[in-house]
């Protein structure tokens, strides 16, 4: 059985972090320790700030992985991603920032994360960060963003 009593947002009315630096990301024990599979986290509204302009940016992203020992508690991810919102950095940034933190917390035989930043000058930006190989016996699926296209 699992304890879930180290867990300090879910359940519990949690304010959105005031940043990414002070947000905390949680995980709990992996349920099938004995079993390899991908876990798919989508973030379809993704908002950050031009660290030079302060507008605001958007973006989809999609974190893969197959975890180890502990997987990602769902509502601190929740949490971690909107407290970007007033955050400003570059989508090159935000994209590997995501990946890394995700893997730092948890540690996983292999992360993806992509970022479909939508256009920014008439321009759309996709970034992508891995950590690991994907295991050859773990089906993850396809990246089906569908490129930038525009209106019409």
């Amino acid at each position: 059985m699992t304890d879930y009593n180290s867990l300090t947002q879910l359940g519990k009315n949690t304010a959105l972090p005031a940043s990414p630096e002070e947000a905390v990301l949680e995980k709990v024990r992996n349920p099938h320790m004995n079993v390899d599979y991908a876990i798919r986290f989508t973030c379809p509204e993704f908002t950050s700030l031009c660290p030079l302009t302060g507008q605001p940016d958007f973006a989809h992203i999609v974190i893969d992985y197959v975890p180890r020992e502990f997987i990602v508690e769902s509502k601190s991810l929740k949490l971690f991603l909107g407290s970007f919102r007033n955050h400003g950095a570059f989508h090159e940034a935000c994209t590997v920032d995501i990946g890394k933190r995700v893997a730092e917390a948890i540690q996983p035989m292999w992360l993806r994360i992509a970022g479909y930043w939508y256009p920014r000058g008439g321009i759309p930006i996709d970034v992508f960060f891995q950590v690991g190989k994907q295991p050859a016996d773990v089906w993850v699926a396809p990246l089906d963003v569908p490129m930038y296209r525009g209106r019409g």
